[in-house]
């Protein structure tokens, strides 16, 4: 077994569970010969059609790279904790989250794909019960809320509604039929042509065309926030990307984003005869600073949001290892008070009563407060207590936290989970057709060849002929302006290629930081063989090599090696000790931080995109050990995010998200 086997039991929920004998086991939790290592790869690198199991049990392979895939995308630093914490899992949100514009829009568009979609589903599904087009149903729903209503019963029948759905999930899809969220019309509960001009996907509101799970709703998110850039040119421009690297090239002699956007502001206001002059305004340090701090307020109750969405979804439909019956006990003891509740409270004695607690919150503040100073006195953690993930929600994880449970599975059963599949679809786009779609078991009042018309929506007549002379037909005419900008894009590149020769000469000469930028452009599509689960290319000190993860040590060791064909796989890098082609290697229990870093500097990765066709920018990863001089950055890595997520789940440290 690899290290995280040697623990029975971990210091948190996730670590334990990680470790239970499943019943029903997928590729990741069953015994596999043909180690590599003493580690198992069960498709590390393969198109996603060459999986004919499952990987995880109770989730499908989808749904598994679908949570793997916003993970990455979510969490880019972590740092151990030396104790378990209060909610029983780890992985939480630190006190002191690091702030920068990227990291806002990530968690908006984490706030989209979360929520918006499933309200906007939610608001749909009201309007199909409010068109009357499913007669049936909606005259169910209506007999119940009018005799309810005439035996003043309204409170115990949602409460038993509520408890009816938490008890048993099959009344879930009784009550509520699934339909594609893009092919209803709010405004009218029937059938609509999605926006996206084809059904191409069930979970996102355009229905655009999709390879994988999941990606629809994400590009929209992506392509919101894009059309969001005059309320938050910040994000947009991705500034602190990840995590910029010392002396990363451009950064110095690039302007900010954000200083243009201020600049033009201060020119709009010169036009109209107002002369800015930033040594005198006392207003704009302050309002800059308070908008900053409303956007970290903002960026942490957007994530307490979603967090908490989050769980309530993952304690109704749980996914192994974690149990079902905690959250459901749980929820219908608290259901059932409730519904007792309601049926000794009177309406009268309930507007009174709300009414009571209104005008007390907001008169009785001095004794509010001086009961809250009682209580912190008394009793420190009580703030704690009370909150949703600590009370009622305790031990019920977030995406994020049953994504890492996951990948823990798969490393106690020395069989890691291989990351989302990136075969030659990856940079084609997804078909134009139609996705799967079983009209017979739509119930959305309308027929199936209306649903088919509308998720399959038929080319118009002279599509061919428009494409055929567009075609033929004669070229852009390039303006002065357009040669212009080329000319820019042109000196830009030249620029910036001219800069990274200068850093592979200088990192020749022995240059540190010129080191760590060699190799961070690289042309795209480029494959990158071999990778994972043992092995991940990259550049440590400019110099290429690959770093290596040995689980037959314990526990297990990661290093970093310029030769990694010298050591035979039934050789641990113990016995090579005195091999030279090995530049670091420490325990994996050493590990206190990992943080993804870009390439280049957000400047230099915007000039990079905007100038360098073809070629896209490598990012890297920092590991810092326990000890003062073990902080090893790793550059050039295209299998950053897989070494990543296997180094935060092989052992058994405590991880707190920054």
């Amino acid at each position: 077994m690899a290290a995280v086997g040697s623990q029975p039991t971990g210091p948190t929920d996730s670590h334990i569970l990680s470790q239970v004998e499943q019943v029903d086991k997928g590729l990741s939790q069953k015994p596999h010969a043909g180690h590599t290592e003493n580690t198992s790869d069960i498709g590390w690198g393969a198109p996603s059609h060459d999986f004919d199991q499952r990987i995880v049990a109770g989730l499908s392979n989808e749904d598994l790279w679908m949570l793997i895939r916003r993970f990455n995308k979510q969490i880019y630093c972590v740092k151990s904790v030396p104790e378990s914490l209060a909610q029983s899992l780890d992985l939480n949100r630190a006190p002191d989250e690091d702030f920068s514009p990227d990291k806002l829009r990530a968690t908006i568009e984490r706030f989209y794909t979360v929520v918006v979609v499933e309200l906007a589903g939610f608001v749909k599904h009201v309007a199909r019960l409010r068109s009357w087009k499913e007669p049936r149903r909606t005259s169910v729903f209506c007999f119940v809320y009018f005799v309810a209503w005439f035996l003043d019963l309204l409170a115990p029948t949602l409460f038993s509604v509520l408890l009816a759905l938490v008890i048993y999930p099959p009344s879930r899809s009784i009550l509520f039929p699934h339909a594609p969220i893009a092919l209803v019309d709010k405004a009218t509960g029937g059938v609509q042509t999605p926006t996206a001009g084809v059904l191409g996907s069930h979970a996102s509101i355009t229905g655009a065309p999709e390879n994988f799970k999941g990606e629809a709703a994400e590009k929209e998110a992506s392509n919101l926030m894009s059309s969001m850039a005059s309320m938050a040119a910040g994000s947009v421009t991705g500034k602190h990307d990840q995590g910029t690297p010392r002396d990363a090239p451009i950064e110095e002699s690039a302007p900010d984003a954000m200083d243009v956007v201020s600049d033009a502001a201060d020119a709009q206001a010169s036009v109209h005869g107002e002369v800015p002059d930033k040594a005198h305004d006392k207003t704009r340090q302050p309002m800059k600073d308070a908008v900053l701090s409303t956007a970290i307020q903002l960026m942490r109750g957007v994530n307490d949001t979603v967090d908490t969405y989050e769980r309530f979804a993952n304690a109704l439909s749980p996914t192994p290892p974690f149990s079902s019956f905690t959250p459901y006990l749980r929820f219908s003891c608290v259901l059932a008070l409730a519904f007792a509740a309601s049926l000794v409270t009177s309406s009268h004695l309930f507007v009174k009563g709300t009414t009571l607690a209104t005008g007390f919150s907001f008169f009785g503040d001095p004794i509010i407060q001086r009961g809250m100073k009682y209580l912190d006195d008394k009793y420190p953690l009580w703030r704690k207590s009370l909150l949703l993930e600590n009370s009622l929600l305790k031990g019920i994880p977030t995406n994020a936290q049953l994504t890492l449970t996951l990948l823990r599975t798969g490393e106690a059963n020395d069989a890691p989970i291989p990351p989302p599949p990136r075969d030659e679809q990856k940079n084609i786009p997804p078909p134009s057709k139609a996705a799967p779609l079983d009209a017979d078991k739509l119930q959305i009042g309308a027929t199936n060849a209306e649903i088919y018309d509308a998720a399959s929506p038929a080319l118009p007549p002279h599509s061919a002929t428009t494409e055929a002379t567009t075609a033929d037909g004669p070229k852009h005419k390039h303006t002065f302006m357009s040669g212009l900008v080329n000319f820019f894009r042109g000196t830009t590149s030249t620029g910036l290629q001219s800069k990274l020769a200068v850093d592979r000469a200088r990192a020749a000469a022995g240059s540190r930081h010129a080191k760590s930028r060699v190799g961070v452009l690289r042309r795209k599509g480029q494959t990158v063989v071999p990778r994972g689960p043992v092995h991940f290319d990259a550049r440590y000190h400019g110099k290429r090599g690959a770093v290596m993860l040995d689980a037959m040590q314990d526990p297990a060791v990661v290093y970093f090696t310029t030769d990694p064909a010298s050591l035979g796989e039934e050789q641990s890098v113990r016995d090579k000790r005195g091999n030279k082609s090995i530049m670091f290697a420490f325990p994996v229990t050493d590990i206190v931080e990992l943080r993804k870093i870009g390439g280049l500097g957000w400047k230099g990765k915007l000039a990079a995109g905007w100038a360098v066709g073809g070629k896209e920018v490598v990012d890297g990863l920092v590991i810092v050990g326990k000890g003062p001089q073990q902080t090893y950055q790793l550059t050039a890595m295209k299998t950053r995010n897989d070494l990543f997520n296997r180094l935060v789940a092989i052992d058994g440290q405590v991880w707190e998200s920054y």
